[in-house]
């Protein structure tokens, strides 16, 4: 788990479009919250997202853009976000590479059997490109309104 202070671990992902994004992209223009979730299309990771969608010209008035990463690939993502509406970029990392130097790996047994799981966590990421706030466990009902409350504050 990276700390509040550490420079956020560049990354470079692609979109549900196949379009490369890249935190130095944003650097020195934009504040970045990553979301990390499990997977498309289940209950609790279609109502974060959704959720960020709907508060994400809030977050652009702040300087601030929204982006989810989560093992599934890039037609997944497309799916998931024309079924849903959604207008924040989802990146994939199916690899889990980005999800590991964030952090957000963890092995869960189930069954007696091992298997490594995404857990939720949110990084908000300032211009400069450090970690201002990181959040795990996250529940995902209110939690872009939360989110965006601590973007309110980086001031």
């Amino acid at each position: 788990m990276l700390q509040v202070g550490q420079l956020a671990p560049s990354f470079s992902l692609p979109d549900a479009d196949m379009e490369t994004v890249s935190l130095a992209q944003f650097k020195g223009r934009h504040n970045v919250v990553l979301y990390f979730y499990p997977r498309d299309g289940t209950p609790g990771c279609t109502l974060q997202a959704i959720d960020f969608s709907d508060h994400e010209s809030d977050f652009l008035r702040h300087d601030t853009v929204v982006l989810g990463v989560s093992p599934d690939d890039c037609l997944r993502h497309a799916e998931f976000r024309d079924q849903n509406g959604l207008s924040v970029r989802l990146l994939a990392d199916p690899d889990v590479e980005v999800c590991g130097k964030y952090g957000v790996l963890e092995e869960k047994d189930h069954e007696g059997v091992k298997k490594r799981c995404i857990q939720r966590a949110t990084y908000i990421i300032d211009k400069r490109g450090k970690v201002r706030h990181a959040l795990v466990n996250v529940n995902p009902k209110g939690h872009a309104a939360e989110v965006l409350a601590l973007i309110k504050g980086l001031g």
